[in-house]
């Protein structure tokens, strides 16, 4: 049984990080879904916590019947300590063989530790970017589109909209 590794901040999930498992669970029986920067949160690039990005992807993959072939699991930053975070993703997760990543330096590292790597076809990455999404909350722009309804409705359940808005005001003064 093959099992892969895949690492996101998922800040929040949307539907190109869900189209990039579906492709990554086409080539391995099971998969690690590593969550990572997972001790940061109420902040403009991470303002979800590590349990709010937890429930949104385990609503998704309990919708769509993928529980049973998905680890979600917490990786926390080294804060730039490089040589030292691979063993951070060793020790935080289970077992995998393959690591599914588009990021060069995640690829590097995990090559030298020696992973086999695999980069991670882009999905209308234009349209589901995590950064843009985040912006669209903030503008009052119509952002839901781009998550999958689980998100959506998750991130109105805890206020996220107005949490980034208030964080964004917060840094404007």
């Amino acid at each position: 049984m093959t099992r892969g590794f895949f690492i996101g901040r998922f800040q929040p999930f949307h539907l190109g990080h869900l189209k990039a498992l579906e492709w990554i669970l086409g080539k391995v029986n099971e998969v690690i879904i590593g969550i990572g920067s997972a001790q940061y949160s109420h902040s403009l690039q991470n303002p979800f916590t590590a349990g709010e990005r937890v429930e949104m992807i385990w609503r998704v993959l309990r919708t769509r019947g993928l529980l049973s072939r998905c680890i979600i699991t917490l990786v926390p930053d080294t804060n730039g300590r490089h040589s030292i975070w691979v063993a951070m993703v060793e020790h935080y997760s289970p077992r995998f063989d393959i690591v599914f990543s588009n990021d060069p330096l995640t690829q590097r590292l995990f090559k030298e530790a020696g992973y086999r790597v695999e980069g991670i076809p882009f999905f209308k990455r234009d349209l589901y970017n995590a950064t843009r999404i985040r912006k669209l909350m903030l503008r009052g722009d119509e952002w839901k589109e781009y998550v999958p309804k689980e998100v959506a409705e998750y991130i109105e359940e805890i206020d996220g909209v107005n949490r980034l808005r208030e964080i964004y005001l917060r840094l404007q003064q």
